[in-house]
């Protein structure tokens, strides 16, 4: 396709000679807005030997379509995921997570684990690190969760009414119902690194049909589908609860001490990617994510992390 933008160059980061013994990544990253934020954290996770899927929002602004569309077209690696109607709070996002899967299931067979991103996400290590940690830590689950009746009450009347979702929202029209027989609902955020096989077991099982059938007629379910299907079957004890993601938050308040404080969290976790990086982000938090892009992860025992955390969550 010719076009008079200027071409981007498909960039490689320089992989680690034992790359080959690495794992894989499959990443799906949804996007609708901010071409140049795309960009920059693209060019962070791009490598040749990985896949990569896109979904630019149907209803996003065709110039910026457009523009995405003339970038990407220059990698081999990457795809784009034919366009859903996303409705906030809807189904329709965890339908266009379960699509990815599948469209990435029958690209190819040489990846490992799935990712998903969004526009507003970047790395805080490199392909190399974050391909290495995986590496080592290769069949485990990453997803943040809680048991929701016991420390969410204040949200299950998200799943024992019944919600529809319509073209552009979620209809006011609810009702009571009986929640899932024998499950425990649990709920968490929207962000996940899953290995293979529980992508293949997410598109293909008829148990998770089930589940689908019911969150189909949920509120926020991106926040609890994902935690109550695995959590409720033979994936339960593969999942490490954290989703590897730092998020900065809006703080109107004290912001050289949350500055301060965020940034010795960071140093203190191993988290991947860090959420909500913008033009405003404190530039005391750039320098130290740029200062510590390439230095190791710090090692946490995970298995022991989840064994402290559950003996104290039931204590």
């Amino acid at each position: 396709m010719q076009t008079s933008n200027p071409t981007p160059q498909p960039y490689s980061q320089t992989l680690d000679l034992h790359s080959a013994l690495q794992v894989r990544i499959a990443y799906f990253i949804m996007i609708h807005h901010k071409p140049d934020a795309f960009k920059e954290m693209f060019q962070k996770i791009y490598t040749r030997d990985q896949f990569y899927l896109i979904h630019i929002d149907r209803y996003a602004k065709a110039e910026f379509t457009e523009e995405i569309q003339l970038y990407l077209i220059h990698f081999p690696n990457v795809y784009i995921l034919e366009s859903m109607n996303i409705v906030a709070g809807g189904f329709s996002m965890i339908q266009a997570e379960l699509n990815a899967m599948e469209y990435l299931l029958n690209v190819s067979n040489d990846w490992d684990y799935f990712i998903n991103l969004s526009g507003e996400d970047s790395p805080l290590k490199s392909q190399n690190i974050i391909r290495k940690f995986l590496t080592i830590n290769i069949g485990r689950n990453y997803i943040f969760y809680y048991d929701q009746k016991f420390y969410r009450p204040d949200t299950l009347q998200r799943i024992q009414n019944h919600f529809t979702e319509l073209t552009h929202k979620i209809s006011s029209l609810i009702y009571k119902r009986e929640f899932m027989k024998d499950v425990i609902p649990y709920i968490g955020g929207k962000w996940f690194i899953f290995t293979r096989d529980t992508c293949v077991f997410l598109t293909n099982n008829k148990r998770v049909m089930d589940f689908e059938d019911y969150y189909l007629h949920t509120l926020l379910p991106a926040e609890s589908f994902f935690q109550t299907v695995l959590l409720n079957t033979d994936y339960n004890d593969i999942i490490v609860n954290d989703d590897k993601r730092a998020v900065i938050e809006k703080t109107f308040f004290n912001k050289e001490q949350y500055v301060d404080n965020f940034i010795e969290t960071l140093k203190s976790s191993n988290y991947l990617f860090i959420r909500k990086v913008n033009n405003k982000t404190s530039k005391n938090i750039l320098k130290y994510i740029s200062e510590s892009y390439q230095l190791p992860l710090l090692e946490i025992d995970e298995i022991e992390r989840e064994l402290r955390r559950n003996s104290s969550q039931n204590n």
